[in-house]
Parts: structure tokens; sequence; C-alpha cells
């Protein structure tokens, strides 16, 4: 069920995502604030990722994740709202509430760790991250025919694709609802206290240390949580910010916007289908290593769409697969970190608290794409973003060191 909610909600995020700066260019009539519809929506899903946390913290995953779907549907409907009546305060409050869909497209990797061996966690992870990729791609590839749907229909062609967006994330939504059982969170709890000896399927913390094993005792946990942020915080600020100008550039440069969505649809591609891969290298050489690879990849990526030729729609996308690869990696290392460090009774509060911060980075790096954009160029851009991301080597070095200290010296 978890993978069937991924493919449609895939859909959503990736029809979104592609016209987004678009629509947002078309109605104020300025590139320098393009970035504002992807930093409106990560910041709403900085809120959302809070909310559905503390939601399947109480009550389980099903109705956390299946309430953040319905927000978003509810946000992409008041997308298509706002372009036809040409109001913008209500496109950026409408953004707002649309985040809610990525949050939960995100939230739910957790879900598919809940039940899993910390031996086996990257794979658990990686296997709901690659349902998305179906989703993902045909969610760009259908940004023409829904903009020609939205034509017929009076609607503003840009608004196409968030008509898709609401369908498919009110399908999402019905699909984890009603389907989703047992949940995998309340099932995780019931298994521990089963295993610890406890008669409660809400077990107490001082079987804490019997659920999460990898990640050491006291303050190891809490270095756990600040390494995995990390990772997961830089790759999300650098891909959303390149991610975001890459249409923009483009249809400056005369392509038009079947073009973009190809190469946004290999982008989200290469964000999601190698998963399985990472999540096998995560669990069999380590998560540091992974989440360094990561930052390689992300340099890689940078370098290649600051030195492409505008023209060039392949070398564009070969970019944009890399910037999407080194995302998944930091993604899916960034994850089991996190996981392996914290114990059942706080876990979907701490991972939506973490996730709170990947989403002000988003936020953070859409923001600022359309200003530097402005004032320097995309090719600026892309290389400042490799850069930058880059940083997170030494940063998993360094909070590796740390972590093991700390472990060692709680015993």
């Amino acid at each position: 069920m978890l993978v069937l909610a991924q493919v449609l909600s895939g859909a959503g995020l990736a029809a979104g995502i592609t016209v987004g700066a678009l629509l947002a260019q078309d109605m104020l009539d300025t590139t320098s604030l393009a970035g504002l519809p992807a930093a409106l929506f990560t910041i709403g899903s900085a809120a959302a990722a809070a909310g559905v946390g503390r939601l399947s913290q109480r009550f389980g995953r099903r109705p956390g994740l299946a309430v953040g779907y319905a927000v978003g549907a509810a946000g992409s409907a008041g997308v298509v709202l706002a372009a036809v009546a040409d109001s913008v305060p209500l496109l950026f409050a409408a953004l707002f509430v649309y985040g809610a869909g990525t949050a939960t497209n995100l939230q739910a990797r957790y879900a598919g760790a809940d039940l899993a061996a910390p031996a086996h966690r990257g794979r658990a992870v990686s296997t709901v991250l690659v349902a998305t990729t179906l989703g993902g791609v045909l969610g760009p590839t259908l940004v023409s025919p829904s903009g020609r749907v939205a034509a017929a229909w009076g609607i503003p062609p840009l608004a196409g694709p968030f008509l898709l967006s609401g369908a498919a994330y009110l399908l999402a939504a019905l699909v984890l609802g009603v389907l989703l059982r047992p949940d995998p969170l309340r099932l995780a709890r019931e298994l521990a206290a089963r295993a610890a000896g406890v008669g409660s399927a809400a077990p107490d913390a001082s079987t804490a240390s019997t659920r999460a094993p990898a990640a050491g005792p006291g303050r190891g946990r809490s270095d756990g949580v600040a390494l995995g942020a990390a990772v997961m915080v830089l790759t999300q600020l650098v891909m959303v910010a390149i991610m975001t100008m890459t249409p923009v550039h483009m249809t400056a440069h005369g392509h038009g916007v079947g073009a973009a969505g190809a190469v946004i649809a290999v982008h989200v591609a290469a964000m999601y289908l190698p998963s399985p891969l990472s999540g096998r290298i995560v669990d069999r050489y380590g998560r540091v290593p992974v989440a360094a690879l990561s930052g390689f990849t992300l340099l890689a990526a940078g370098l290649l769409a600051a030195t492409a030729p505008a023209d060039s729609v392949v070398l564009l996308a070969v970019a944009l697969a890399l910037l999407g690869l080194g995302w998944n990696f930091g993604l899916v290392s960034g994850t089991a970190i996190v996981t392996d460090a914290v114990p059942l009774e706080r876990r979907a509060t701490t991972q939506g608290t973490v996730d709170v911060g990947i989403a002000a980075a988003g936020a953070g790096g859409g923001l600022a794409s359309g200003a530097v954009v402005a004032a320097t160029g995309y090719p600026a851009l892309a290389l400042v973003g490799g850069i930058v991301a880059l940083a997170i080597v030494p940063i998993v070095a360094a909070g590796s060191r740390a972590r093991r200290r700390a472990i060692a010296e709680t015993g």
C-alpha cells in the first residue's frame, strides 16, 4: 500500500515542481521571484512535516500520512483557483498548503523502515522511495497534456499540472487511509513491547536500548540525529536550488515546457530509481561512506550544469540526473542514520522534526535560487550549489568520529 501511494504521490509531486516556477514567473512577470513557489511549498512542507510526525506518533502512520496527502490535494486545488482568478495572494497561500504533499511523500520513507531490522533499514527505505519513480517520471511528461485539458476547461495551461497533483494526492490519501493495515508504526511498537516483555503497546523509555542497537546510548544518539539531519539538509538545499531554476533557464533559452518537463522527469527518476542500489550499498558499506559520496556526486552535478551549453538538453538532463542521484545517496544514508539513532517511543516525532529542517533548507534554496539567477545567472547558481554540497564530506567525517567517541565514552 505504501508503494501504491508513493506512485500516486510521485506524480503529484513531480507535476507541481515542473511548472511551479513558470507559473509564478507568468503571474508575477519577473524572474527574480520565480523561486518563490519552491520556497513557499517547502515552508509549507516544513510545517506539515512537524504535524504529520506528531500525528503519526500519536495515532500511527496511517492517519498521519493520509491527512498529509489530503491537505496537499487541497493546496493543489487552491493553486488552480488562484491561476483562474489571477490572484497572487491566493497563489502564495495555496502553494504553502500544497507543501503538505511534499512533506508526506518524504515521511512515507520512515514508514517503510518501521518494521525493518537495523541491518536492512537502507533497503527498506529504498523500497518506498523507488516506488515514487513511476509517478515521478510520469508526472512531468503529463505537463503538456494536462495543460491542454486545463485550457479546454478555461483554466490557464500552467495550472493544469496542479489538477493532476490534486487528484494524485487525493487518491494516495484514500489508499493509505483505507488500505494501510496493519499500521507499521503501531505494529512495530507492539512487537518491541513483546520482545522486551512489556505488556503494553506503548513501551516506556526503559526499553529504548533494545530497539536501537545500532545507535548506542546517550549522546551517541543525539550525535546520530544531528549527523543524519545535516546530510539531508545540505543535499535538499542544493537539489532544490538547482532543480527549481532549471526549467526557467531552459525556457529563457528557447526550449519549450515539454523539454523542461522531460529534463525534470530524468531528474526525478534519478532521485528515486537508484534507491534499491543505494539502499543495499548503505546496508553493506555503511551510512557514512554513502553520505560522503552524495557530496561528490552533487559537486559533479553542479559543475556539469554550470558548464553545459544552454541549448544542450542532453547535458542538462545528465546534470539533473546527477543532481537527483546525489540527493538519493544523501537521503537514504541520512534517513538510516537518523532511524538508527532514535527509539520507537520518539521516532515519528523526531523524524518529523528532522524533516522540518530539510524542508526549511529546501525553502531557502528555492527562495535564493531566483535571486541568484537574476543577479548572476544559472551557471553561477549551479557552481555555488556544487561547492556547498562538497561540505558534506568533512561534516560526515567529523560527525562520524565524534559519534564513535561518544559511544565509546558511554560504554
